[in-house]
């Protein structure tokens, strides 16, 4: 199963790159990844942005995928019940998984209302360049469970 992420903003460089490409690097091993940017918004208000923004991520979300987006009104799951999700999702033949990281000021409803599942990955609120590595690390995570490494003790 395939698994995409699709991002709003180029990835900063640094330690939020490094740790984005370790992790990416590791589900490799098990699993194609592919990393879609779509444009960041340079409107003169978060609600013109999240508008700019819905659109080209509305855009960029393949037909046929299970849609999994990122925010803090979500479904929080611990590690093995993220994992036994991607399982089943793997298991009903999905071919590939989106997730959906939104901008500096998030997303609108017209990208939430098309998710299959509606993910926090914490009460917290992280930097959206932050949770890239947080999503990253979860995903390698609950590959690793269903693969039964020993990373997840």
């Amino acid at each position: 199963m395939k698994t995409r992420l699709l991002m709003v903003g180029r990835t900063e460089r640094g330690f939020v790159a490094e740790g984005l490409d370790h992790y990416l690097g590791r589900i490799r091993h098990w699993s194609p990844v592919d990393e879609v940017v779509v444009a960041k918004s340079d409107r003169t208000t978060p609600e013109l942005q999240r508008a700019e923004e819905e659109k080209n991520l509305l855009r960029a979300i393949p037909a046929g995928v299970r849609l999994v987006v990122l925010d803090e009104t979500g479904r929080s799951l611990d590690s093995r019940a993220f994992a036994r999700k991607m399982g089943d999702w793997r298991d009903q033949g999905a071919r590939e998984v989106c997730f959906v990281v939104g901008g500096a000021y998030g997303l609108t409803d017209a990208v939430r209302n098309k998710a299959d599942l509606l993910l926090s990955l914490s009460p917290m609120t992280f930097p959206h360049q932050l949770v890239r590595v947080l999503l990253a690390e979860q995903l390698y995570r609950a590959w690793a469970i269903l693969k039964g490494t020993g990373y997840h003790h």
